[in-house]
């Protein structure tokens, strides 16, 4: 039984915050954000959690396959910014949805979460452990982003992207293969301090602002370069996929530069590159159903169209996906 990618959907916080925000808020400029990252501008949701993002992208998922809540039997949730450490924001999805035939679960892989768990919705599908689920790729990294770090509070972005796996009939499609790596050596380059076992929040972690992301981006930036290109040659080559044979390479969004120096590597124009951190910054789960989603709803896909998902992340995670395009 193959699974596939049957319906997609996204939602974005209607609040944008362009550079000019950052310009006024700390030392830096539109011109250095955009140079070194690429972006432009992005979204921030003015209240609620992870599941007030995922909710809207789900029904707009399911209304395009034409489908009830109640259909679902499982649901995942990627995502680093949970609604809270306990119950899982995948229960929260299933109650505000009205799920009520599904079961589900979180999945914290950081910016690989998605490809993470499209490889577990996978293999659910494959071997009838569920029929119809919904994996949802979500964070609001505006709650754990120190907004008076100049380094990191311009890269990220809210949002969620969803799809819905399915079993279909036609095996020429659908996820055909996986390749994953994980590096822990890389633990302290891209983190959280405090908030969890090791450092529980206390008065004191909170007034140093030890619950926000901390990042060493030159380590971070080598790492994803070489992490994301050798996933992606790797997922290529053992499928005896040509570079030119590949309609779109579906990056993690977190930086032109790295995007960029990936296609090069690759030997891969950047006309079948999806880029759209441009607007939205890096929203980690997010990024690559959000890509997944605004492609298809512009006809940007063609039913066969081979795709590699390739992502890199906190860990250090890194991970590629070869699929064959299953939307007509």
């Amino acid at each position: 039984m193959r699974a596939a990618i049957t319906a997609t959907g996204h939602y974005l916080p209607p609040d944008v915050y362009a550079n000019a925000y950052f310009e006024r808020q700390l030392d830096t400029t539109d011109a250095w954000i955009q140079s070194r990252t690429g972006i432009v501008e992005r979204r921030f949701a003015s209240a609620g959690g992870t599941s007030d993002l995922i909710v809207p992208a789900a029904r707009r998922c399911l209304d395009a396959r034409g489908i009830a809540p109640a259909a679902l039997d499982c649901i995942i949730v990627a995502t680093m910014t949970p609604d809270r450490l306990c119950p899982s924001t995948a229960a929260v999805v299933q109650r505000k949805l009205g799920a009520i035939h599904a079961w589900g679960f979180d999945l914290a892989g950081a910016c690989s979460g998605f490809v993470y768990g499209l490889i577990v919705a996978t293999k659910l599908v494959e071997t009838g452990a569920a029929r119809r689920l919904l994996l949802c790729g979500g964070d609001r990294m505006s709650s754990v982003v120190n907004p008076k770090d100049r380094a990191t509070s311009v890269l990220f972005g809210d949002g969620a992207g969803t799809v819905l796996i399915e079993p279909v009939e036609d095996e020429s499609v659908g996820i055909l293969d996986h390749v994953c790596h994980m590096n822990g050596e890389g633990e302290l380059s891209l983190y959280i301090p405090a908030g969890g076992s090791v450092e529980p929040a206390s008065a004191a972690s909170f007034a140093e602002r030890r619950h926000y992301i901390v990042q060493d981006g030159p380590a971070v930036f080598k790492a994803a370069v070489i992490g994301m290109a050798e996933v992606t040659e790797e997922i290529l080559k053992r499928n005896d996929v040509a570079v030119a044979d590949l309609a779109w390479l579906v990056p993690h969004q977190a930086n032109r530069r790295i995007i960029e120096a990936v296609a090069k590597r690759l030997g891969l124009g950047l006309d079948r590159v999806i880029i759209n951190l441009d607007r939205y910054g890096n929203t980690v789960g997010a990024t690559i159903p959000i890509a997944l989603s605004e492609w298809n709803e512009r006809g940007r896909f063609t039913y066969g169209d081979r795709l590699a998902l390739s992502a890199f992340g906190a860990g250090f995670t890194a991970g590629s996906i070869y699929l064959r395009w299953a939307i007509a």
